[in-house]
């Protein structure tokens, strides 16, 4: 079934550390023997490896995707630019128009700068507000990307300066105390969140960071890399109606194209000029053009409605079923209706990296790509949602029926997944 997909995967090994660019698309994630490594072209919400076998992708490039994979309109707005170039000796002016389309949409934004992956948006958001509070510790809550500064404060932290280290905090989401006691500690530049991914907020939660963030002369950035264009236009800021300082956009910003933007107030977003924040390709036309059709698109398409409704209905089903078969003592979801999550609970015979590796083995086998979480897209009909669920009401009681038969490792046809770090 993955023949092909094993043959580059030894292929890629022997070039590319873990055979992949990226962390969450190699086999860190895949269990080997089970899982597809090579996807050969995408349409719509389906994918097809290079073994032929089609899925209904709900990964959508971890996210990335959000209307679609080849939609039309975004392809034709970058083929047209195309035609003129790609990246120039001097700006140019779609880098004035993306602008103001974001400072339109976004509420905390008044001045751009763009960049490639959210990682350099995260990283860039940082430096500007060490520069602007003159102070150098700061607070994380999520995942923010692989520079020093963030991924020194989680267990993948091999190669970070323990002096870097020491300036990193971290606090837990919807748990206030958490942050107050990193205030009475040290004094903080920044506090850099994601304003949602597995919780919504509680008792204000949102307000009361931002009101303690000013009481103490830091900076609010929230990262908006998967809530941008997703939650609504504006993002979780909008949703929520909690306005950061800084804000962080990327992934679902371009449809796939590689693009990201830091977002904040005047005066706060005047520093980069004072800091170093450049790059070769951050005016990079097609990207540019790309993100251009993509809010045309969402205005004219409703395409936050579409993701409300659509994944409400899949987390409404998804709840039922888990509830009608008795599987709440394994599995429960949480997340937005854009971005949802079906979790896994230990067990007392196996635990979560065994359990996941069925789940996904059963899953990639029946025409499902996901990893535990439905990134939803434009392109996903309710007919794709209720194949979800019909492979949903195979595989889950079948895994809960293997941990009953305690033969849930002998039912696995390829490596268990290890453990290695939580990004959230």
């Amino acid at each position: 079934m993955y023949k092909n997909s094993e043959r580059l995967l030894t292929k890629a090994l022997g070039v590319i550390p873990l055979g992949s660019q990226t962390f969450s698309k190699s086999l860190t994630q895949y269990p080997k023997g089970v899982s597809p490594f090579f996807i050969e072209k995408g349409k719509g919400a389906k994918v097809w490896d290079v073994d032929g076998n089609e899925y209904i992708d709900f990964v959508n490039s971890l996210a990335a995707v959000t209307l679609g994979y080849c939609d039309a309109d975004v392809d034709q707005a970058v083929q047209m630019q195309m035609q003129n170039g790609v990246t120039f000796s001097l700006p140019h002016k779609l880098e004035i128009e993306l602008a103001e389309k974001l400072i339109e949409i976004i509420p905390c934004a008044q001045k751009v700068r763009f960049a490639k992956n959210g990682t350099d948006a995260t990283s860039a958001a940082i430096r500007i507000a060490r520069a602007y509070t003159g102070k150098e510790h700061i607070a994380v809550c999520g995942y923010h990307g692989w520079q020093d500064w963030y991924i020194g404060s989680t267990t993948r932290d091999f190669g970070v300066p323990k002096a870097v280290k020491e300036l990193t905090h971290k606090f837990e989401y919807n748990n206030l105390k958490s942050l107050e006691k990193i205030f009475q500690e040290q004094e903080l530049a920044c506090v850099i969140m994601e304003p949602m991914n597995v919780e919504y907020p509680k008792d204000h939660f949102l307000e009361k960071v931002k009101e303690l963030v000013h009481k103490n002369n830091a900076l609010l950035i929230f990262d908006e890399t998967i809530t941008g264009f997703r939650y609504s236009l504006g993002g979780a800021q909008e949703l929520f109606n909690v306005i950061p300082d800084l804000a962080t956009f990327g992934k679902g910003i371009a449809n796939g194209y590689p693009l990201s933007a830091v977002v904040g107030n005047d005066k706060v977003m005047q520093k980069v000029e004072d800091i170093f924040f450049s790059g070769t390709f951050g005016g990079e036309t097609l990207s540019l053009a790309a993100a251009d059709a993509v809010i045309d698109k969402y205005k004219k398409a409703e395409v936050i409605k579409h993701f409300t409704e659509i994944g409400s209905y899949l987390l409404e089903q998804l709840n039922q079923l888990i509830d009608n078969e008795k599987l709440n003592d394994i599995f429960w979801t949480s997340g937005h209706p854009s971005w949802s999550f079906l979790h896994i609970k230990e067990q007392k015979e196996y635990n979560v990296f065994e359990i996941k590796t069925l789940l996904l083995q059963e899953m990639f086998k029946r025409g499902i790509l996901t990893l535990g979480s439905h990134n939803i897209s434009l392109s996903h009909t309710k007919k794709n949602i209720d194949e979800l669920l019909a492979v949903y009401a195979k595989v889950l009681p079948k895994i809960k029926q293997h941990t009953k038969n305690r033969d849930l490792l002998e039912n696995i046809h390829g490596d268990v997944l290890q453990p290695l770090f939580k990004v959230r």
